[in-house]
């Protein structure tokens, strides 16, 4: 019976490769993050509104459904090689992955949020008007805060969600920690050594957060 040989002696050698993946798979996390986290602040707060119109709330939650129940793989593809014929507009493989995780995350985001808004109910806003304050301060200075407080842990699990999402650019050829992968093991006959050493800088990158997480719910307890 024989053993597998394990070697990670040239991993050194594509040092630039693993940078160039991090670099990628962080600034694809963090755009969109921040884009989705925008996306679903506004969405959230048109579908808790009693004031927006039918037509623009069935809009509204049609992209929330869509975005939440297919697979982002696919909303990448489609984004990157439908759109385009569709629409006879070409987009680049950046700005389709860009466009897809922010929307997709969005929705997430979108829905997260809504749970919140109305787990207050409507008693803290009523009052807060009573006491004069505009719409725009009962949603800065009352709703928010609270929102983001309660909040925080699926808005935590998201973001992880969100950053090993990235690992699925790899399908527009875009040089993310996955796609670098690919290209050492293909290119040392080393798949072993080069997906375990991706899994664990995925790990290194994510496991603070859990760590974050984690002191978050027991300070909250």
């Amino acid at each position: 019976m024989t053993f597998y040989q394990w070697d990670f002696s040239f991993l050194p050698e594509y040092k630039n490769l693993f940078i160039t993946g991090i670099m990628y798979t962080c600034i694809f996390t963090v755009i969109p993050v921040i884009l989705g986290f925008i996306i679903g602040i506004v969405v959230a707060l048109l579908r808790c509104s009693s004031e927006v119109n039918f037509y623009v709330q069935l809009l509204i939650r049609s992209y929330v459904e869509i975005f939440r129940c297919t697979p982002v793989m696919v909303q990448l593809i489609w984004v990157y090689y439908a759109f385009p014929v569709l629409t006879g507009l070409q987009i680049s493989a950046i700005s389709a992955a860009l466009f897809t995780l922010s929307l997709y995350g969005g929705a997430f985001y979108a829905e997260i949020l809504r749970g919140g808004i109305l787990s207050l109910g409507r008693g803290q806003s009523d009052a807060a008007k009573s006491l004069g304050m505009s719409s725009f301060q009962v949603i800065c200075y009352v709703i928010t805060p609270q929102v983001l407080k309660n909040s925080t842990p699926s808005l935590i699990n998201q973001l992880i969600l969100q950053l090993k999402n990235t690992s699925l650019l790899s399908v527009l050829a875009l040089p993310d920690l996955l796609y670098q992968g690919q290209v050492i093991a293909h290119d040392t006959y080393r798949p072993l050594e080069a997906y375990s050493f991706i899994a664990a800088i995925y790990f290194i990158i994510l496991f603070p957060f859990t760590i974050i997480l984690q002191k978050y719910e027991r300070k909250n307890k």
